[in-house]
This record gives C-alpha cells, structure tokens and sequence, in this order.
C-alpha cells in the first residue's frame, strides 16, 4: 500500500514555489548572459575601432605629405603631424604618438591619457602590443605600435579608448534588462498562480467529492473536460466510485434480499423449537420440519450468492459450446426430473461461444418453472435455432400461461406469477437468475403466450459467428 505524506504547504504552492524559482534562475542567467555578450560586444567593437586607426596610420605613412606632394620618406614626425590633423576620433577615442622615448603630439583625449603614466608603458614597445589596463577614468584598451624604418623604430603610435562610456551605457542596458525581467517574473508568477488554481481545481473536486461521500449516497460525481492528466485522474476517480456504488448495492441487495427471504423460515425454525416437547414422536416432527426449512434456507442462500456473482465481470466464462448436442442434454436431464412427455421442438446443430455450466443453470429453472407450475402429465417442449444473429433457446409448456399483468415483474426477484399450480415453495429468485445468466451473455429472455395454451419461456443470446 502507497503512503501519501501530506506536508504543512500546500501542493498550489509547491507548484508555484518550484516555477517561480526554476524563471527566478532562467531570468537571472539570462541577465548574466546578456551583459557577457554585452561586455565581449563591447570589447570587440574597440577592438575594430582601434585597428581601423592603426590601419589608417600605416595607409598614411605608405603615401605623400600633402604639404610636399612628396612621399613621407620616414618622416614620423609629417606623419603624425598629418594624422592628428585629419583624425575623427570615437567617443571616448585618443591618439597618442611618441617619438625617443617621450609623448610628440596628442589630440584632447590623449593628452589626458598621457598624463596617467601609460606612457612609460608605451614608450619601450618594440612589437604592436594590445592591453587593457584600469586607470581613474576607469577601463582604458590600448593598441600600440612601432614605426619602424630600417629596422629601426622611429616613433610609437597609441590608439587607447576609455571604456567606461560603453560600460555605462551596458549597465544602463541591464538596469533596464533587469526591469523588464523583474516584471515578467512578477506577472509570471501571479499568472502560474492563477493557473496552478485551475489545474489543481478538479483536484480540489476530487477532494470535495470523496469527503461528501456516504454510505447512503455514493451518487456524486466529479465534472470532467478535456483530455490531460488531470482529466484521466478524474475519470479514474469516477469509474472508482461507479465500481464502489455498484459493490454497494450489490451488498444492499443481498442484505435485503436475505433479511426478506430468510426471516420467516428463521421464524418458522424458531417458533417449532420453542413448542417441540419432550414426546419423541413430536421431536421427530418438529426435526423434519426445521431441517425442511434449512434446506430451505440453504437453496435461498445458494440463489442469492448467484444473484450476487452476477454483477461480477467474470460471472460469465464463454466457450465454444455445441448447442444441438446441449439440447439433447437438457431433454436427458429434464426426463430424470420430472416423469412427463418432455419433446424436442427444435435442434440447431452449430457451435456458438458461451457459457455452458450457466446457460445450463437457466434453463434447469426454466424447465423447472414448467414442471412445478403445470398439471402433471402435460407436455413440454424443449428447442433451439438461430434466429437473427441470435441463438434462441426456449421452453414451453401447456399449463395455463401468463397473466399479462404479471409479465411486467415476472423476472423481479421474489416474483411470482399466479398461475393455477405450484408443487414448491421457492422464494422467486429462478426466473431473476435466468435472467441474470441472460443478461450477463449481452442477451435477454422473454416470455410469450404459446400455440395453443400455455406459455413459452425464450433465451436470446447474441452470436457474433457460428460454426
């Protein structure tokens, strides 16, 4: 048996609790990732800016001194002269040249970018070096390169960009990145909340339903839509409580049932008992008399646990039976008895599928109900055919037929029909049997007035194929 351990919390919000911290940890990294691809955005598009001046530099130095028409031959100091000139730089952009080892000429941010002791840095360059270094202005990236001439460096060119614009203008991005996803998680949560309700809603139903649950009415049922898991579970819960109801009134039935039937041979038992005296001839009497009534009793209990059994899915075992060769037993049997002229109306000879030992059951009462309600000597008969995907068993006798008032409760339990002649005293549950068995087929029995007088008693069971 499974344990179900119920916590203090309740399952709305462990659900909530579990979703707002798995789009807590989603939104969070995604944060984190959007300023690492930010930041690596950052640095590369510095990077780019930085190469495109130094790019420019060494087109300039490849061409003539606009002043001379001729070329620059060297000249480091024309060059850089010429570049500052015409030099655009980026935000936060400077140039710095440097000529024996101390700054030559700067445009406004590298002026200020000289003063902060890079140059030191710069000055003893021998191959293009690229850094980032952290200075009072904040991040600074820097690309610096020799001009060489002869293998002899002439001057030192710096394309440095304070990074701190960028980096604001990043965290500015995530500020508001962070808003916009602080509200989504708000709205989010408040949305799953809601939801969480209504999918946990025909839960709480199931809840409700199981708690109004009584003995005395078990006819409450859950709503159910839709197709998903919850859906299942509900129609689960309901096909639970159908099985239950149905136990339940199986049960209730037999009690009844037995509490009807079994009073009065109790009382019968009892009220002999407490008169038997001591004369053995009167003990003898009274003896026979109860054990009559508890033979009595034991028929009634046997009727009423088959009646019990027939609301069982396995109440009926099908076989391939041979339904001539069951007619022919059935006249045996019905010969030993009763000592009457017992005939054979109608032999199909073919092989359906059902169940023997049961149909067998019903149609011993029927035959029964035939002996014990006519005048002894009279005829029966007794047949079979295949009539419109139906095997049809029937038997019919010439007492004095059915009332037709009496045919509508005929097959009622504690049934009886009033009929000129009855040789025991049964407690009406044969013809309620008989149509149990025929039920439990997916057939039916009817009851019919018969040629010439009497009464014919039909079994119709559905045959899908013959053989």
């Amino acid at each position: 048996m499974t344990t179900i351990e119920r916590g203090k919390v309740s399952a709305r919000a462990r659900i909530l609790g579990w979703y707002v911290l798995l789009l807590a940890v989603a939104l969070v990294a995604a944060l984190f990732l959007q300023r690492a691809l930010l930041l690596r955005q950052a640095v590369i598009d510095a990077d780019l800016a930085l190469d495109q001046e130094v790019d420019e530099l060494r087109q300039l130095a490849g061409g003539v001194d606009p002043s001379t028409g001729e070329p620059f031959a060297g000249d480091v100091e024309a060059i850089f002269d010429v570049f500052l000139m015409r030099n655009v730089p980026l935000e936060g952009e400077g140039i710095v040249t440097m000529m024996d080892g101390r700054p030559y000429k700067t445009d406004v941010v590298g002026s200020v970018l000289a003063r902060t002791g890079f140059a030191d840095r710069w000055a003893t360059v021998t191959e293009p070096v690229r850094e980032e270094v952290v200075s009072d202005q904040g991040p600074i990236r820097s690309l610096a390169v020799p001009l060489e001439l002869n293998g002899e460096t002439l001057g030192i060119f710096v394309a440095a960009i304070s990074m701190h614009p960028r980096l604001a203008a990043i965290d500015d991005v995530v500020r508001l990145g962070a808003l916009v996803y602080g509200t989504i998680f708000v709205v989010a949560s408040i949305l799953a909340w809601v939801a969480a309700g209504g999918v946990l809603r025909p839960l709480r139903q199931l809840s409700e339903t199981a708690a109004g649950i009584t003995e005395t009415d078990l006819s409450r049922r859950i709503p159910v839509t839709g197709r998903d898991e919850i859906a299942d579970l509900g129609r689960t819960f309901n096909s639970m409580l159908d099985r239950i109801e149905e136990a339940f009134e199986i049960q209730r039935r037999f009690v009844d049932d037995a509490g009807h039937e079994l009073r009065t041979p109790i009382t019968v038992i009892r009220g002999n008992l407490e008169l038997m005296g001591d004369d053995p001839s009167d003990r003898q009497a009274t003896m026979a008399l109860v054990t009559d009534e508890l033979d009595r009793m034991a028929r009634i209990v046997d009727d009423l646990l088959l009646l019990a059994k027939s609301e069982n899915t396995d109440f009926i075992e099908s076989h391939p039976m041979d339904l001539g060769g069951f007619i022919d037993e059935l006249i045996a049997k019905a010969r030993v008895l009763d000592d009457r002229p017992w005939s054979l109306e109608g032999r199909e000879d073919v092989v359906i599928e059902a169940d023997e030992q049961r149909l067998t059951q019903a149609m011993m009462n029927l035959i029964r109900n035939a002996a014990e309600h006519t005048p002894p000597g009279s005829p029966v008969a007794i047949g079979s055919a295949l009539r419109a995907g139906e095997a049809v068993l029937w038997v019919r006798d010439a007492g004095p037929g059915i009332r037709p008032e009496d045919r509508g409760r005929l097959f009622e339990r504690f049934a009886r029909g009033r009929r000129g002649r009855r040789s025991t005293e049964g407690a009406g549950f044969g013809l309620a049997i008989v149509a149990a068995i025929a039920d439990g087929h997916g057939g039916r029995v009817t009851v019919e007035d018969a040629d010439g007088g009497g009464a014919m008693f039909a079994l119709h069971i559905p045959v899908g194929s013959v053989e």
